[in-house]
Formats: structure tokens, C-alpha cells, sequence
């Protein structure tokens, strides 16, 4: 049997949050709108939509929003959403805060760097995660895959299995499931846990999830200052010294 073909009418940027371990880059600007080498973290993603097609964009903002709203006003076509719960609850509290618009849905981080647009492809046969193969040791989440289908998800890491990375894509019909299980858990108290949890954990023999395969290039989650100034030695004067040193060449 064929699998049925979906595609990706609508996306959901994350960018709500405090960025805690990017102080004090983060006391001025949001995450999201650090420029890395000149192009803030969410026009990568932004752009990387608009290339494949996918105009309609919606932005979940929180803390420092008013630099969301100049910022959008030079991105015609990006709405933005509001998230009144940021600095009380995890990102549960964002994507509840946009669980409109779910359906046939891309959800994605606004603070990663998007280096190959095609990751952000439109089609797409089951809901689930993009992913890199790890075979050595990490402590991100990893996904155990059979027959193209996920099977089980560990917090803590391991090996020789699928990392998961924050961009996921949702049919219209698990958007809808996700929407009333978004409401379950949040409406029903349970607002520090992570938004992926819901379907990952909380619900999850409720879903058939897939992968969407990458490769480490072709995404870079940027998670502290000094993996930053790695990148963008103009961030150097962040960090002392020596840690500095460690990151040229």
C-alpha cells in the first residue's frame, strides 16, 4: 500500500523563551534575534520556509516581545502570537498558546541555524521529528526507529539511534489529535514539561510517528555562548580567554 502524500501548509516558530544559558546576550535581545555571523537565527529559519513555499508563518513570542513586533514588520506575511505564560511554564505553555493552527503544521525552534533549506521540505508521508543517526554517545533525545516508524524515545540519550531535532511536521489529522491533548495536559496542570512530551511520552500510543532523515550539517542548535563564539568569532569577548582560544581557527 502507498502511503498518502502530505504537505505542510503552515508553520509555528518557537521563540518565546528566556534563553538562560545565552546571559547576558540574551539581558538585551531574544535568542532567536542574535545574529550569527550576520543573520539572526530565526531569519535562517524564516527564509528556509519561505524556499520551500511555506508563506503562511506564525511566531510565538514572549519575553522581549516588543523586538518581535519590530523585527516582523519588516517580515511581511508573519504573524505573531503572543504567549502570556512564557516566564511561568516550559514551551508547553507556546505551543498551546498557537494550537489553532496545528493542522498539516510545521513546528520548529526560532534559535537554530538553518543551513540546508531542503530539510524544511513541505512533503511528507507520517507526522514526526527530523533526525540525525548517532552512533556515538549523546545526551539529547534519542529515537529508537523499526520499519521507519519511531518506537520508543529516551530523555537521557544513548547511541545507535535517531537524535531528535526541533522540527517536526503534523498531518491535519494528528494536528487535531495534538491540539486536544496540548489542552489535556496543559488545562489539566501540566505546564513544565516540554511540548514534544505530549506526544513523545504522554500520548504516545496515540500517534504512528516517523523520521525525517538529516544531517548534522545541515542544522546547528545553538545552546550556549562559547558554542556561539565557535561559530561567530565575534563573540569571543563573551567568554575568558582561554576558552576563546579553544574556538579559532
Amino acid at each position: 500500500m502507498t502511503e498518502e502524500t502530505h504537505s505542510v501548509k503552515r508553520a509555528i516558530i518557537m521563540a518565546a523563551g528566556i534563553g538562560q544559558r545565552m546571559k547576558p546576550l540574551t539581558l538585551e535581545i531574544p535568542k532567536p534575534l542574535i545574529k550569527v555571523n550576520g543573520v539572526s537565527m530565526i531569519d535562517t529559519v524564516v527564509d528556509a520556509l519561505r524556499q520551500n513555499g511555506i508563506a503562511e508563518i506564525y511566531v510565538v513570542v514572549g519575553y522581549l516581545k516588543e523586538q518581535f513586533y519590530e523585527w516582523a514588520e519588516k517580515r511581511h506575511g508573519v504573524e505573531i502570537i503572543e504567549n502570556p505564560f512564557y516566564d511561568t511554564c516550559n514551551n508547553i505553555s507556546s505551543l498551546y498558546a498557537a494550537r489553532d493552527h496545528l493542522e498539516d503544521c510545521m513546528i520548529i525552534d526560532g534559535d537554530q541555524m538553518i543551513y540546508n533549506p531542503e530539510i524544511l521540505s513541505r512533503e511528507f508521508s507520517l507526522s514526526g521529528y527530523n533526525a540525525v543517526w548517532c552512533d556515538g554517545e549523546t545526551n539529547e533525545w534519542l529515537m529508537t526507529v523499526e520499519n521507519g516508524i519511531v518506537t520508543s524515545c529516551s530523555r537521557t540519550g544513548g547511541s545507535k539511534g535517531w537524535q531528535l531535532y526541533s522540527v517536526s511536521r503534523w498531518t491535519a489529522a494528528d494536528g487535531r489529535k495534538l491540539k486536544k491533548h496540548l489542552e489535556m495536559e496543559f488545562e489539566g496542570g501540566n505546564r513544565q514539561i516540554y511540548w514534544d512530551d505530549v506526544a513523545m511520552f504522554c500520548h504516545f500510543n496515540a500517534y504512528s510517528l516517523g523520521i525525517r532523515q538529516m544531517e548534522k550539517s545541515d542544522i546547528v542548535e545553538i545552546d550556549s555562548i562559547q558554542e556561539l563564539a565557535c561559530i561567530d568569532h565575534s563573540y569571543n569577548k563573551y567568554l575568558p580567554n582561554q576558552t576563546a582560544a579553544s574556538c579559532r581557527g
